[in-house]
């Protein structure tokens, strides 16, 4: 059974940083695309960053620069880095893989001013 399972969500300052994790079982993490979701109050879910089996990066304009996706594949874990939080990062986040694109419970941010 595919499961992943983020933590590291709270609450920041703007101008701060958190760094999530998503810790992944049930499938051969390694050669698998992991993503990162974002859904706030009253707004659509959208993607945030993903990171494929190469290495490869992809980010949302909103993000880039600020946030950081990466892997351990070791550890079956993979690592979103928010840095240089704003308020309109607030949002529930989550982490999406497996062979089949499993969702996690995600993991609440919230920037205050």
């Amino acid at each position: 059974q595919v499961q992943l399972q983020e933590s590291g969500g709270g609450s920041v300052q703007a101008g701060g940083s958190l760094r999530l994790s998503c810790a992944a079982s049930g499938y051969t993490f390694r050669g698998n695309c992991m993503a990162w979701f974002r859904q706030a109050p009253g707004k659509e879910r959208e993607e945030v960053a993903t990171l494929d089996s190469d290495g490869i990066t992809n980010y949302a304009d909103a993000v880039k620069g600020r946030f950081t996706v990466s892997r351990d594949n070791a550890k079956n874990t993979a690592f979103l880095q928010l840095n240089s939080l704003k308020i309109e990062d607030t949002a529930t986040y989550y982490c999406v893989g497996g062979p089949d694109g499993t969702w996690g419970q995600g993991t609440q941010v919230t920037v205050s001013s």
